[in-house]
């Protein structure tokens, strides 16, 4: 198992920024793609940031030119900053990571999940 280690969320006003942090525990775990989902009470869990092996990167949308996603590989740790947050940013923000591990198996993995809140 990979534990993904979400940090960074919390209460903003409109207008501000925050910066979300996910660490992956397992060096053993090739990691292919690292991406940012959020969920919203009564809605379904939505992309909102992916970045695969490369560099490669894309966006939902409604956050592009607001958040950035990026990745420190040393460290197995992707970052998603949010910039212009926005009161429909409110969410809770989940990490996923897809990646093979050294053994040949492949996996797909969830963090806990972070609350961003933004005020009007």
């Amino acid at each position: 198992q990979v534990q993904l280690v979400e940090s960074g969320g919390g209460l903003v006003r409109a207008g501000g920024s925050l910066r979300l942090s996910c660490a992956a525990s397992r060096s053993d775990f090739s990691i292919n793609a690292m991406a940012w989902y959020r969920q919203a009470p009564g809605k379904q869990r939505e992309l909102v940031a992916r970045i695969i092996s490369g560099g490669y990167t894309n966006y939902a949308d409604s956050v592009k030119g607001r958040f950035t996603i990026s990745r420190d590989n040393a460290k197995n740790t992707v970052y998603l900053q949010m910039n212009s947050l926005k009161p429909e940013d409110t969410a809770v923000y989940y990490c996923n990571a897809a990646g093979v591990w050294s053994t040949g198996g492949i996996g797909n993995y969830w963090g806990q999940g972070t609350q961003v809140t933004v005020s009007s």
